[in-house]
C-alpha cells in the first residue's frame, strides 16, 4: 500500500472511536501511607514509620516557616516565574566566572529559595530575583485546571522539595562551584547550603535505598520510586561525587562523605531489586516502581506501570560507570542490553506527518533502530497511555493530543549501547 494511502486509512480509523481499540486502563499509584506500613511484616515496620513521621514534621515546618514569614503583610508577593532551571545555572563555565557577579546573582536566587527542609522546586529559572519575604518556594506547577479524575491533584503547595527535572541536585552542583570560587569566609553560604541539600537528599531517601519524586512527601505517585527523568540516577551520581570529594564538594566532612556513600551504596542494590526479570534473566526497569513493593507502578494518567526504554538505558549507563562492578551489576547490565538490543525496531520513523494526522510510526527502509517508551512486562509488547487513563497496543489509537505532547518513541538507549561495547571488553 502507498505510504500516502496507509495514512489516509489511519486518519479515518483515529475519526473514529469505533476503531481505538483499548488493551486496558492505567491504574492510579499508591502513596506511601501507615496503613500500608502496617500490612507489612513487623519487623520492616519500624524504619517505615520513622520516615514517615520524619517527612510528616518537615512538610509540617515547612508550611509553618511560611507562615510565620506571611504574618503581617499586607499583600502577599506573587509566585516566581517557571522556566529552565538547570539552563539558568550552567555547570561547565570556566573557573573564574564563579566569581563574577552574574555567577553571584544566580547563586543569591538559589540561597534564598532553598526550602527548610533543604532541598528546592523545580522548572525556576535562577538568574531571576531572589525570594521576597512572604513568597512561595515553588512555580506554579498546576496552572491548568485537571481532567475529572487526574492523577496529579492542583495545589499550590506542589513540588516543595523535589529531584524531578534536575532539582535540587543541580542547585548543589551549582552552589559547589561557587564555593571553589569563594574560599573562605566569602564561600561560607554556598558550603553551607551545598551540605544542608544534600543532607535533605540522606533525610528524604527510603529505608529500602530509594527516593520518591518529592519530599517531604506529597503523596500519589510522587511518593514512588522515580527513576523518570533521571531524577534517582542523578541523586545517586551527585552522592558519589560528594563522597569523594568531587565537583567543588572536598570541603565535606569525612563522616558526612562516609554517610553519602553508604546512601548511595543501598541505592545501588535497590536498583539490582528493582530490575524486572523476563524468563529469570534480568531485563529493564520502570519509570516508577511501587516504594513497598518495588514493582511498576504508574505516574500521570497516560504513564503505564510498565518498563521504560529510555530510563534503562539510564540505569545500565550509571552501573557501566560504576569503578568496581561487582558480579550482580555486571550481570544486571548485560541483562538489561540485551533486552534492549531484542526490543530494538528498524526501518520505522517517528515523524510528524501534517497538522491534521501529528505524529505516526511509519516505515522507512534503513531508518532505526528506534525504542517504545513504554512495554508491557509480561508481553514486552509496546503500550501507550492516554488523558483519560485508557491503554492501548498501538500508538495510533490514542489522541491526537498525546501523540504530539510525549515522546511515545525514540532512540534513547542508542548512546548505551554504544558505550556497552567499549565497556564489555573490561
Amino acid at each position: 500500500m502507498p505510504l500516502a494511502h496507509r495514512l489516509a486509512v489511519l486518519a479515518l480509523a483515529l475519526s473514529s472511536s469505533a476503531f481505538a481499540a483499548q488493551i486496558g486502563t492505567i491504574p492510579p499509584a499508591e502513596a506511601l501511607t501507615t496503613a500500608r506500613v502496617a500490612a507489612l511484616p513487623l519487623a520492616e515496620r519500624a524504619a517505615w514509620l520513622a520516615y514517615l513521621a520524619r517527612s510528616d514534621a518537615q512538610r509540617a515546618a515547612d508550611r509553618a516557616a511560611l507562615a510565620a514569614e506571611r504574618q503581617g503583610l499586607a499583600e502577599l508577593p506573587a509566585p516566581p516565574q517557571s522556566g529552565n532551571g538547570a539552563a539558568s545555572m550552567p555547570l561547565d563555565r570556566p573557573t573564574d566566572w564563579y566569581a563574577s557577579e552574574p555567577a553571584r546573582a544566580v547563586a543569591r536566587n538559589i540561597l534564598s529559595y532553598q526550602t527548610p527542609a533543604g532541598g528546592w522546586g523545580k522548572n525556576q529559572p535562577r538568574d531571576a530575583a531572589p525570594r521576597q519575604r512572604g513568597q512561595a518556594y515553588v512555580a506554579d506547577g498546576n496552572p491548568k485546571a485537571p481532567s475529572p479524575g487526574d492523577f496529579d491533584k492542583p495545589g499550590h503547595w506542589s513540588y516543595v522539595g523535589t529531584i524531578d527535572n534536575d532539582a535540587t541536585t543541580w542547585e548543589i552542583r551549582f552552589l559547589a562551584r561557587m564555593a571553589q570560587a569563594h574560599p573562605g569566609d566569602a564561600g561560607a553560604a554556598y558550603r553551607q547550603a551545598a551540605e544542608r541539600g544534600l543532607r535533605y537528599l540522606l533525610a528524604a531517601q527510603y529505608p529500602n535505598g530509594g527516593w520518591p519524586q518529592v519530599w517531604p512527601l506529597q503523596g500519589g505517585y510522587h511518593d514512588a520510586i522515580t527513576l523518570n527523568d533521571n531524577a534517582m540516577i542523578d541523586v545517586m551520581a551527585l552522592l558519589g561525587m560528594a563522597s569523594r570529594g568531587e565537583a567543588g564538594l572536598a570541603f565535606l566532612g569525612g563522616a558526612l562523605r562516609a554517610e553519602l556513600a553508604a546512601a548511595e551504596a543501598r541505592a545501588v542494590q535497590l536498583l539490582l531489586a528493582l530490575q524486572v526479570r523476563i524468563d529469570g534473566q534480568p531485563a529493564l526497569w520502570a519509570q516508577q516502581h511501587d516504594v513497598l513493593t518495588l514493582v511498576p507502578t504508574s505516574a500521570r494518567n497516560y504513564e503505564p506501570p510498565a518498563l521504560s526504554s529510555g530510563e534503562s538505558a539510564q540505569v545500565l549507563a550509571y552501573l557501566m560507570a560504576m569503578p568496581a562492578p561487582s558480579p550482580a551489576v555486571v550481570a544486571a547490565v548485560k541483562g538489561g542490553v540485551a533486552m534492549l538490543k531484542r526490543l530494538a525496531v528498524r526501518d520505522r520513523v517517528w515523524v510528524m506527518v501534517d497538522a491534521q494526522q501529528g505524529k505516526r510510526l511509519v516505515e522507512q527502509p534503513g531508518a532505526g533502530p528506534l525504542w517504545s517508551r513504554y512495554y508491557d512486562a509480561a508481553t514486552l509488547k509496546p503500550v501507550f497511555g492516554d488523558r483519560d487513563k485508557s491503554l492501548h497496543d498501538d500508538v495510533h489509537d490514542i489522541s491526537a493530543e498525546r501523540r504530539r505532547g510525549y515522546a511515545w518513541w525514540g532512540s534513547w538507549p542508542q548512546k548505551t549501547l554504544d558505550a556497552y561495547e567499549a565497556w564489555a571488553p573490561r
